[in-house]
């Protein structure tokens, strides 16, 4: 998944001696590293003539999860103000460590999370090793020269750290892993090839753990951005690969936002009429798709040269509960669903162990992270500390502070299919004019990236739309806000279902009508308008439309225009779309690698007007 940006840190030199105190073997291996894997070929050897350094047996031996430590943050600014104490992060060690977990993957080299987890592990003898991260922002696409260059220093200051971490605490550290989810076609944090493997290079060339790059496995099965370049550039710099894969997360987007060859996994599961039987189904399904995934990038890299390239699962998980706030998640998300998930996976880690299987599967993650948003619920263990049913399977007979409900099977979810409503009948469905002083009913505005609630600015006066002409005091939205301080991947707002899980409005006597919305900008490129629907199936389906200067009534001149867009011109875009299960009545967006566009300084205001669906 996505994870959390660079924490700024002082930066240490690059070799330290410890001291008698700490021990020979980290001095000893204070300044190692150097080498290769571009010499590796299609022929099974020995990894001393691939140039691969052998892959840690804490991958092979015990289990293993991704870490961090936040607890009380709600927001990505609180989580970066958030103080973490040693305290803490021992008393998450020691539920690890009693739940049979022997090997933690880390996000980042920071002071505030890497280096005092590493501390702790190390003063206190812990048996815990760690595979530590490096992450690096991305900066090719920025096109501020001065932001430009503090991304690129920022991530040398990085790289000096994770370096200095992996040869500090060389009997701890067993692995190190530059970049996360960069280049996959969907990345958040985009960089090249190219760079990444420099990057990557840099820190091998320094130390002598194996080092890989994390990312989603379309990416090591030839879907990334540059793929042709792919084994060329990252795959000879790498000892082993660490794909990703949410076989929960492809209920969505599989065979659209990654480019995933592979059809959707049947994780509905229509064929097992007994529904006490369904969500067993579901979830033997879940581990069918996680190991196809594995497969295929398992195929790619035997086929270009990389057959020696022992490959781990970086990431895959199970959300606990729906923090979404639109239901995406009601028929999947639940404490037992994520137990069934995690027994099947040590089942397949097991036996994989005598066969063509991963070498290793890290959980993702270990505790839940409220900051996150709706990426949260993926923990063995609440924010709370409390140990869900996955953590207790883990081990039944401890003494744990448990998350309360049930954990039999029977309580697990599965799919039942949406009810279609009543079809709205008026001839209009208003979303935002002079009539409507708060949000309609049953609806509600949230901006992009976590489900917040849109109320900044909202409503502001003063500037009338064409269709608000006699009207002596005019309202208008302001997307100000989002324009002055937009996500690494864009902005957006959309409006849809307040209800929880979200509720669906039948709009199938629209389908010959249109959407309609009045703008005023300057805002230089095209923007995205979206409208999102369930479907019969349980998965959601989004369809949406660019418009420029000039299209669909568009302009950016800086005065305001009336824009109507066919609902037929959505259909096309996705004929999934279901207008009898509508979810995201309108969304506004600029998700950069959708419109071509890029963050700009000073961008011009955005001001929105009479929303409505017209039949």
């Amino acid at each position: 998944m996505a994870r959390i940006p660079l924490l700024v840190s002082s930066v240490r030199p690059l070799c330290l001696s410890l001291g008698l105190s700490v021990g020979a073997a980290l001095i000893l291996s204070a300044c190692g590293g150097g080498g290769t894997t571009s010499d590796q070929s299609n022929t099974p050897t020995s990894a001393s003539t691939t140039g691969l350094r052998p892959l840690p047996s804490a991958f092979t031996t015990t289990k293993a999860v991704a870490y961090s430590p936040f607890r009380t943050a709600t927001t990505e600014p609180a989580r970066a103000a958030e103080v973490i104490t040693d305290a803490q992060v021992k008393q998450d060690l020691d539920l690890l460590v009693t739940a049979g977990i022997g090997l933690i993957r880390l996000f980042d080299s920071s002071d505030k999370v890497a280096l005092r987890t590493l501390r702790v592990i190390h003063d206190n003898a812990m048996p815990i090793k760690v595979m530590l991260g490096v992450y690096v922002n991305s900066f090719e696409y920025q096109s501020d020269p001065v932001k430009r260059a503090s991304a690129q220093a920022a991530n040398q200051d990085e790289i000096a750290r994770g370096v200095n971490l992996a040869k500090t605490y060389a009997s701890e550290v067993v692995a190190v892993s530059v970049g996360n989810e960069t280049m996959v076609s969907w990345s958040f944090n985009p960089i090249s090839t190219i760079t990444m493997a420099g990057y990557i290079k840099a820190v091998r060339d320094q130390i002598t753990q194996p080092v890989t790059t994390d990312d989603n496995y379309a990416f090591y099965a030839g879907y990334g951005r540059n793929a042709a370049d792919q084994a060329a550039d990252v795959f000879s710099q790498i000892d082993f690969a660490s794909i990703h894969t949410y076989a929960i997360e492809d209920v969505l987007y599989s065979n659209t936002a990654d480019n995933d060859p592979l059809p959707d996994w049947d994780w509905q599961q229509l064929a097992i009429t007994d529904t006490s039987k369904r969500a067993d189904a579901m979830m033997a399904a879940a581990i069918g798709k996680t190991q196809k995934d594995y497969a295929l990038a398992r195929s790619y890299l035997d086929k270009n040269g990389r057959a020696n390239l022992p490959m781990v699962i970086g990431e895959t998980g199970w959300k606990a509960a729906d923090p979404s706030g639109t239901g995406r998640y009601r028929y999947l998300g639940h404490p037992v669903n994520q137990k069934m998930y995690v027994g099947r996976l040590l089942d397949w880690a097991l036996a994989s162990k005598s066969d063509n299987g991963p070498k290793g599967i890290v959980y993702f993650e270990a505790f839940d992270e409220p900051w996150k948003g709706s990426d949260d619920k993926w923990g063995l263990f609440n924010v709370n500390r409390e140990a869900r049913c996955s953590a207790q399977a883990l081990n039944p007979g401890a003494t744990w502070s448990k998350e309360a409900g049930s954990c039999a099977d029977a309580t697990a979810l599965y799919f039942v299919p949406p009810v279609v409503s009543t079809a709205v009948s008026t001839p209009t469905l208003d979303i935002f004019n002079e009539t409507v002083t708060g949000w309609p009913v049953g609806m509600r505005a949230d901006q992009f990236g976590g489900g917040v609630p849109y109320t900044l600015q909202y409503p502001l006066t003063g500037d009338s739309a064409l269709g608000d002409l006699g009207i002596s005091t005019s309202h208008y939205i302001s997307l100000n806000s989002f324009l002055d301080q937009p996500n690494s991947y864009g902005w957006g707002l959309l409006w849809q279902s307040s209800a929880t899980p979200a509720a669906s409005a039948n709009m199938s006597n629209f389908a010959n009508g249109s959407i309609h919305f009045s703008i005023k900008t300057a805002y230089v490129g095209a923007l995205r308008v979206s409208v999102s629907s369930d479907t019969v199936l349980g998965a959601g389906a989004e369809a949406s439309v660019l418009v420029s200067n000039g299209t669909y009534g568009y302009c950016n001149t800086g005065v305001w225009c009336d824009v109507a867009i066919p609902l037929s011109v959505f259909k096309a875009a996705n004929p999934a779309l279901d207008l009898r299960l509508v979810l995201t009545r309108f969304s506004i967006s600029d998700v950069w690698t959708a419109t071509g566009n890029f963050a700009r300084s000073g961008m011009p205001e955005i001001r929105l007007d009479n929303i409505y669906w017209k039949n």
